[in-house]
């Protein structure tokens, strides 16, 4: 009986998981605007480090200083869209030219 149960608790667990997961990233503002978003972030710069030192002192791990960078991620976003976007706009213009240079190279292999 035992192990036809365990695939169903395994299953339970992973979903509660998922679940909570998908709780906490929503109560925490990071499914709704940037702005949200960004200050959840500036919230987990802030209490991480903390977090983190605490967790080494207790099991005893020395842990290399963190370093401090600034950086805007709206920025960056924005910088990945605006490239991505560009790329999509001029790929027709890019595929007609690489198909007639195709061409041409075949009709020069076939002369």
């Amino acid at each position: 009986m035992a192990p036809r149960i365990f695939p169903i608790v395994k299953f339970l667990v992973k979903g509660g998981l998922a679940g909570g997961a998908i709780y906490v990233v929503y109560s925490q503002g990071l499914l709704s605007g940037g702005e949200e978003g960004a200050q959840a972030l500036r919230k987990a710069q802030e209490a991480l480090p903390p977090a983190v030192e605490e967790w080494a002192k207790y099991f005893g791990w020395k842990l290399p200083a963190v370093p401090k960078t600034e950086f805007s991620l709206c920025s960056y976003w924005n910088s990945g869209v605006r490239t991505t976007i560009g790329a999509l706009s001029v790929a027709p213009t890019r595929a007609s030219e690489y198909t007639q240079n195709g061409w041409k190279y075949m009709k020069d292999l076939v002369k």
